[in-house]
């Protein structure tokens, strides 16, 4: 019986010759698949420069030939050169972004656009240089594949294509992140911080007093220690974040009164982006800090929350640089290390606080300044993940 089964599914299969199979209209149906559902993937380094992320893949069920998915490139992000034997449709959906033909100058290609790329035409595709852009990517099969992959498009090429195209890099994309220069040891206002944030975080307004003296002492502004705080709420809470506010200002109206005169320290010095500049400042910063694309089975189940990070977190918060990156991390860890449970969390910062310059030896001092304010159990949880974070980098 088996192989009278086999005989007759050749038999049908050559009867067929190259016709492709058609699917019965009686069982086929409309399938609807939610994009939570939807793989993710990271552009593979050998056919994109910069950082690529592919969502929501499609392939046409047979008799189709089409297939794509959604691309998400960051500022200068593009494709390697490469064609495709039946051509290729891009829908912009995000952003501002560039597309050549070899022979040919740079195209500009805006939200709402329609790309029609001709069969076997050698062309890159990708964002401009001042933020990000997004597309829906549409080619077909032909006896197999649907892409030749070739070189990458050299920064030179790239440069060239959007100075031609009339493009120019958003200044606020550009502007240059205020770090604290390299040294093996925390100073005073940064060994506070920490502090400040682990007592707030846990709620020890008796403790939170004395911290925030300390490092008012220490040379921290008011402006300094208010964004401290304010920072505070995306990672502990609104209710804690407001009660140590509180506290600050009473701490800052005492001092007044006993005539000490705090420095008031700088607000930020650029405007809050919007809309589309502020996703894409965003994102940008979330990928520097975080050393790749955010992704994972919760940002696959809840993807808002990535957008919330993106847009907010990231955006609104990170990009005011009256507190450098490298105080916000120390912020950051002192509030984990501060909050049982978020020992995940707290390893994932202590990658981030490497990453924006701060030194093992520096973070090994944070544990150590909350061991001798009496939170053991946070400088443990601290040092743990530190030891792990090095492991993970090899610095182990």
């Amino acid at each position: 019986m088996k192989s009278l089964l086999c005989i007759a599914l050749a038999g049908a299969a050559t009867s067929a010759g190259a016709q492709p199979q058609r699917s019965d209209p009686r069982t086929a149906a409309v399938e609807v698949r939610a994009a939570a559902t939807q793989p993710a993937t990271t552009g593979a380094a050998d056919r994109f420069t910069g950082a690529v992320r592919i969502t929501t893949p499609f392939s046409a069920p047979t008799p189709g030939r089409a297939g794509g998915g959604t691309v998400a490139f960051e500022a200068a992000a593009r494709t390697a050169w490469h064609t495709h034997p039946l051509g290729q449709t891009l829908i912009v959906t995000q952003g501002i972004g560039l597309v050549q033909q070899a022979g040919q100058a740079a195209r500009v290609m805006r939200v709402g656009d329609v790309v029609s790329i001709p069969a076997n035409a050698r062309h890159w595709h990708g964002a401009g240089p001042g933020g990000a852009m997004a597309h829906v990517a549409i080619a077909e099969k032909q006896d197999g594949p649907s892409v030749a992959w070739q070189e990458q498009v050299s920064d030179d090429n790239y440069q060239a294509a959007w100075k031609s195209a009339g493009l120019q890099p958003a200044a606020a994309l550009q502007a240059p992140k205020r770090h604290y220069p390299g040294a093996d040891t925390l100073n005073a206002k940064q060994k506070a911080i920490p502090l400040i944030a682990a007592f707030a975080a846990s709620s020890d307004m008796a403790q939170l007093d004395v911290a925030l003296h300390q490092g008012l002492d220490a040379g921290l502004s008011i402006s300094e220690t208010k964004e401290v705080l304010v920072q505070l709420y995306a990672y502990v809470g609104f209710p804690k974040s407001l009660n140590a506010l509180g506290q600050l200002m009473n701490v800052v109206e005492a001092r007044q009164q006993q005539g000490i005169q705090d420095a008031a320290g700088a607000e930020p010095s650029r405007a809050v982006a919007t809309g589309e500049e502020l996703v894409a400042l965003g994102r940008r910063n979330q990928t520097e800090i975080s050393g790749g694309p955010v992704q994972g089975p919760v940002m696959a189940f809840a993807p808002v929350i990535n957008q919330f990070l993106q847009a907010h977190l990231f955006g609104d918060i990170f990009e005011r640089d009256n507190l450098d990156w490298q105080s916000r991390e120390l912020a950051t860890l002192g509030a984990l290390a501060a909050t049982p449970g978020a020992e995940a969390q707290l390893r994932s910062h202590m990658l981030a606080s490497l990453r924006v310059g701060l030194r093992a030896s520096q973070l090994r001092e944070l544990s150590q300044a909350l061991a001798a304010s009496g939170l053991a159990a946070s400088a443990e949880w601290a040092q743990v993940a530190l030891s792990q974070a090095l492991a993970m980098k090899g610095q182990a």
